[in-house]
């Protein structure tokens, strides 16, 4: 797998940072429609290209915001080889995986991946971070998975869409939403603080970054979200609740 050609459209916040890790593994190329990449694209010995040579390689990542997903999936259904086999790197994977497999050529393979870090929490390098990995369609699934722990050193959980998105609701959307809390509080610098508060602010620092598009797709795209958000503040009210029961006299 790792000899075929490889594109990333979308080549964004986790675009580019994606790219400096592909570029010595595979012949790469990168396209954006809102960005010159020609610049990234020399740094990393990879090539830029309009929207049709992105899309006639034999692996192409979309790293595009879900919920312009269907847009750029009619755009390259056209373009695409026949045997391609197409990748997304989305928060949710329902989704993105369905629109995929409604709209691609059916001789297109198809999986679903969602790198569990980014260029915050990845700063430091990516080996062991988590993958999950999505079979879609045309059976490539462990294909990726093995090329994502050999090449690049991750640790890949092989997962259906509902699975991903049942977990996702907690693991991303949950965390994601109590460091958009936290840091909506404004919080002064604290002279005494204890290692638990450091660890809560380490983890608002990871995503304070992150676009509102992203925060959106994770809340508003997966279709466990509200199951969790609402468990969440049932959870709060019941512990203010009871709170407020031990005030009285």
């Amino acid at each position: 797998m790792f000899k075929e050609s490889f594109s990333i459209i979308g080549v964004g916040s986790f675009g580019s940072f994606a790219a400096q890790y592909l570029a010595p593994h595979v012949d790469l190329v990168l396209h954006d429609c809102a960005a010159d990449v020609s610049s990234l694209s020399r740094r990393l010995g990879c090539c830029s290209g309009d929207l049709g040579a992105a899309a006639a390689c034999d692996v192409v990542i979309l790293a595009v915001p879900v919920q312009k997903m269907r847009a750029v999936l009619h755009d390259i259904a056209p373009k695409l080889k026949p045997n391609a086999l197409v990748l997304d790197v989305g928060s949710v994977k329902i989704k993105p995986v369905e629109a995929m497999k409604e709209i691609l050529p059916p001789s297109v393979s198809i999986v679903g991946t969602h790198p569990l870090f980014g260029p915050q929490s990845g700063r430091d390098g990516i080996d062991g971070l988590n993958i999950a990995v999505c079979e879609g369609r045309g059976g490539r699934g462990p294909a990726v998975a093995r090329f994502c722990a050999e090449k690049l050193k991750l640790h890949v959980c092989e997962v259906t869409p509902e699975e991903h998105d049942r977990e996702a609701a907690y693991v991303q959307g949950l965390t994601h939403m109590v460091a958009k809390i936290i840091f909506a509080l404004n919080l002064p610098p604290m002279r005494c603080p204890t290692k638990t508060y450091e660890l809560m602010q380490q983890m608002v620092e990871m995503v304070r970054y992150d676009s509102e598009e992203l925060f959106q797709a994770i809340e508003r795209e997966n279709p466990f979200a509200e199951e969790a958000k609402l468990a969440f503040f049932s959870a709060a009210k019941e512990l203010e609740d009871k709170l407020m029961d031990e005030k009285k006299p």
